[in-house]
């Protein structure tokens, strides 16, 4: 719950969250709970507050960003600019910007926003002569008169607000609301998406234009430099990246990141995976303010007393997903068909224990097969062989590209789980024991066919990927950096790459995807989703 350091005013509410209220009681619940997103609508409304954030652009009759309570009204805000007139009457004026609606047209969130600043200057102590909004992209500026009427509206706003910040569930999404379509929290609130239907009504959510960034120099140095990610090694700079374009840093091995660096990741939200040459996740950094505190503990709960619908829903699909890539690209109708019976039974499952014996067969069956997915020609001018999945060590080639690639798999689910708040130690499917990132492998179990294995099986299959990228010393099989470097870019060009998705019917990238399938994950954590559904290809 939002609160100020200050004991005496802890039951405050920031103006700015209030008038969120007032458009939606959601949007309001998850600001309070921290989340954010970086949108457009974001990065307008930001832009155009820069020269109001600046006390410095502060003259003899105008003052800049001006921090108002009101314990009275019950909220903390602060004025975007406070004008004076000749007798040092004051008017608040707040800077709106408008990239979604085209208009300089004041809301009532609008004249909240203004009503609760103008009534703590009152409280403060000053004499209030007016309230305006300055429309920045329009260059428009409107009074607005607030009545009594207008200031009881405010009141009962704060109340409403308090009310909601209170409660122990957040409140349901609007439905078929035409808010959602100029809501900068469409892409975390998921309002269509709830029910798990198809989403008939057109709302473009755009990936960020960003990427996550692969470190695999073994000895290299990565820093940040003017606004640059900067990678040298033995004092030759040998890579650059702008950090706006940064979306999460994965390091592969020996590879030293400063300090620095790391502190400017954290304090942009960005999380850094560090894994083996091999693949296999070793830890991750996160910045220590997140959203979703309050589903945390339920969700601990939810572990320690277990969640058979939402491990049902990991297994089915992923058993779902085996079946369709073996159908697609190998030779196994008869193991088709046992699959897909197998996929019904996970749904059926009345233990855990139940479930791994279905899993467990299923897999036996898949990988027997697996093979038949690649071109005769290449399985025999590379000589490979396979018929049975060993974690580690590797014993071929096959098993130790699976192993790097369900390792950049469950970073990317570390991401999705963190980016929502969530535990990725707390599963349903998987235990914690031994710290495993248990609900991160949970969420990457639909996703192993469709991406990962698909990475490897087009690898070979394309002469991306050679057996003689690969070493074998005492039966363990080790992939050297040109292999490496070739999977990375191959699970890159698979995980941004779209789909349509299952469910809700609109194109998607598989990365986009697993934070969607995560944000289900916590609805149904946090009360406002009914159940969970994996995504299972056709």
């Amino acid at each position: 719950m939002p609160a100020s350091a200050d004991e005496g005013q802890r039951d405050l509410i920031p103006v700015s969250l209030v008038a969120h209220h007032v458009f939606c009681p959601r949007r309001a619940w998850l600001e309070a709970a921290g989340e954010a997103t970086d949108t457009h609508q974001m990065e307008v409304g930001i832009q155009a507050h820069t020269p109001a954030d600046d006390p410095i652009g502060s003259r003899s009759h105008r003052h800049r960003a001006v921090d108002v309570v009101s314990h009275d009204l019950g909220v903390i805000g602060r004025c975007d600019t406070v004008e004076l007139d000749d007798n040092a009457a004051m008017t608040v004026v707040e800077h709106k910007a408008t990239p979604v609606r085209r208009r300089p047209d004041v809301t009532e969130p609008m004249r909240v926003q203004v009503a609760l600043l103008a009534g703590a200057l009152t409280d403060m102590g000053y004499p209030v002569a007016g309230q305006a909004i300055y429309f920045v992209n329009h260059r428009t500026r409107v009074d607005v008169p607030i009545s009594l009427e207008d200031m009881a509206a405010a009141r009962a706003a704060v109340a409403a607000t308090a009310e909601t910040l209170a409660a122990n569930e957040a409140p349901p999404p609007l439905e078929d609301d035409r808010r959602c379509s100029r809501c900068s929290h469409i892409s975390i609130c998921l309002p269509d998406e709830r029910p798990l239907a198809p989403v008939t009504r057109r709302i473009v959510v755009a990936d960020p234009d960003t990427q996550v960034l692969h470190l695999l120099t073994p000895g290299s140095r990565v820093y940040v430099s003017r606004g640059r990610i900067e990678v040298s090694k033995s004092g030759e700079k040998i890579g650059t990246f702008p950090i706006e374009r940064v979306q999460g840093v994965v390091v592969h091995g020996n590879i030293d990141l400063s300090s620095g660096l790391i502190r400017e990741l954290l304090w942009r939200s960005l999380p850094v995976v560090w894994c083996t040459t091999s693949g296999r996740v070793t830890g991750w950094a996160r910045a220590a303010q997140g959203p979703n505190g309050a589903a945390r503990p339920l969700q601990h709960v939810a572990s320690y007393h277990g969640r058979i619908d939402l491990a049902r829903q990991f297994v089915s699909a992923k058993i779902s997903n085996q079946a369709t890539l073996l159908r697609r690209h190998g030779d196994a109708s008869a193991e088709v068909v046992r699959l897909r019976e197998l996929q019904r039974d996970a749904l059926a499952a009345s233990s855990l224990t139940d479930l791994f014996g279905i899993e467990g067969d299923a897999a036996a069956r898949y990988f027997a097969r697996f093979l038949t997915m690649l071109r005769p020609k290449v399985v025999a001018e590379e000589g490979l062989t396979f018929s049975v999945r060993t974690r580690r060590p590797a014993r071929d080639p096959i098993n130790a590209a699976l192993n790097l690639c369900y390792g950049l798999l469950t970073a990317d689910a570390v991401r999705a789980v963190v980016a929502c708040g969530l535990d990725p130690h707390a599963g349903f499917l998987h235990s914690s024991g031994r710290n495993k990132p248990a609900l991160a492998l949970d969420l990457i179990e639909e996703f192993r066919s469709p991406v990962a294995d698909s990475v490897v099986v087009n690898a070979f299959n394309n002469g991306e990927l050679h057996t003689r990228d690969f070493s074998t010393v005492l039966g363990t099989t080790r992939i050297g950096e040109r292999g490496r470097r070739a999977l990375i870019a191959g699970y890159e060009r698979r995980v941004t790459g779209t789909f349509r998705h299952p469910v809700f019917g609109y194109d998607v990238t598989w990365r986009r995807a697993m934070e969607i399938q995560a944000r289900l994950i916590l609805g149904v954590i946090d009360g406002t989703q009914p159940r969970y559904q994996g995504i299972k290809i056709r």
